[in-house]
């Protein structure tokens, strides 16, 4: 099951990066013109994209975390966020795209979301196994 889920997040990664070449080349797509046509459909997106690449990724890694100042972090949001604030930073610097620091408020919230499922989740499955 943890390949599948595995296969799941390096592909869904994959679909994040061509979306991101997409936007910094300025290209066009349906998935952009569907998001355009919903309000707050871009914090709405980003919310998703990476509320569910953080999720994938978390239960891809096995729930692996560790401990930081009393949290329990897990090794697949660090990952994410790490790669969120990279990925967002960056587009200060690229001439067709704009950093907006509310798209990266959207990717944290996306990403605790995910944090707080999986929480659940690993502690219903340990429930259950044991």
């Amino acid at each position: 099951m943890y390949k599948l889920i595995v296969t799941i997040a390096v592909v869904f990664f994959a679909f994040i990066l061509w979306v991101i070449y997409l936007a910094n080349t300025g290209g066009s797509s349906v998935f952009f013109d569907f998001i355009r046509s919903i309000p707050y459909g871009d914090k709405l997106g980003h919310m998703c994209l990476f509320g569910f690449l953080t999720l994938v990724t978390i239960v891809g890694s096995k729930f692996r975390a560790f401990s930081c100042g009393g949290f329990k972090l897990y090794y697949g949001a660090v990952l994410v966020g790490l790669f969120v604030v990279v990925e967002e930073l960056s587009q200060a610097f690229i001439p067709s795209r704009t950093f907006d620091f509310v798209d990266l408020a959207a990717d944290a919230v996306g990403i605790v979301i995910a944090v707080g499922i999986a929480y659940v989740a690993n502690k219903h499955l340990t429930s259950v196994a044991t």
